[in-house]
């Protein structure tokens, strides 16, 4: 049901999960655990399914706050969570509250969870190529840092997302990021279609965290494309002319003291 980051795993107040599409009760191309408000699932499946989620992250029960995604740099401070018509519009939610999960929602964009246990600052970041290209990592450090944590403190897992193997991009991409920094170059391997790439995408974010001084950082090394078993996807999808697609949950907590 879950893949958890052996180094946020080590942090005794921290509890965080990157959840797969097992262990929920959707059916058809949301099997099982989709937990995509956005979505065309059955609402009463995907309240059940983040039910589950809370209950793992050992959270009350609708102590879940994710934002309304919007492929953004912003980040924003939760104290409570937000019913579905009041989520604010942003790609990160850091908190500080005990016993509140932050969360993000991915179908091949890059999740990561990050930490400071000892000022206990938590967050997640919803980082597809644009929010990473724009600056949603080095908002989210920011919002952390304003909440007490310190940047050398914090660790940071990035979850399962779509990897190089599976991401070929147009030229238009490539530019774009070379437009941005000629160095971003190193991120694009040729691929068979001429003139496409395939771009790493957990490589640049990797780079992203480094640059923002984050003291750890933990890549879990998994593909969303290649294992549908375990993960949605939305490229999958569109490949196959799939109506819609599931959406997988990585959050994380910080226990009551």
């Amino acid at each position: 049901m879950l893949i958890q980051s052996p180094a946020l795993a080590t942090l005794k107040r921290v509890r965080h999960a990157f959840f797969t599409r097992a262990g929920g009760v959707s059916d058809g191309v949301y099997a099982s655990l989709n937990g995509g408000l956005g979505s065309n699932d059955d609402r009463a499946h995907v309240n059940e399914n983040r039910k589950r989620m809370a209950a793992a992250l050992e959270v009350a029960e609708g102590a879940l706050a994710m934002a309304f995604q919007v492929h953004s740099p912003d980040a924003i401070v939760a104290t409570h969570p937000w019913t579905r018509d009041g989520r604010p519009r942003a790609d990160a939610v850091v908190t500080a509250t005990p016993g509140l999960a932050v969360g993000v929602t991915i179908a091949d964009c890059g999740p990561v969870l990050l930490a400071d246990e000892a000022a206990g600052v938590v967050g997640a970041v919803h980082a597809g190529w644009k929010g990473a290209l724009d600056g949603v990592i080095e908002s989210a450090v920011a919002a952390m840092e304003k909440l007490g944590a310190q940047r050398t403190r914090i660790v940071a897992a990035i979850g399962p997302l779509i990897r190089k193997e599976s991401y070929e991009v147009g030229p238009e991409f490539v530019a774009r990021f070379r437009a941005d920094d000629p160095g971003n170059r190193c991120y694009f391997t040729t691929a068979e279609q001429p003139g496409h790439a395939m771009f790493d995408l957990p490589g640049y974010i990797a780079r992203k965290l480094l640059l923002a001084r984050v003291g750890m950082i933990q890549d879990l090394g998994i593909d969303t494309y290649a294992d549908e078993t375990h993960f949605y996807s939305y490229r999958r999808s569109v490949h196959r002319k799939e109506a819609d697609y599931g959406r997988l949950v990585a959050a994380i907590a910080l226990t009551p003291i």
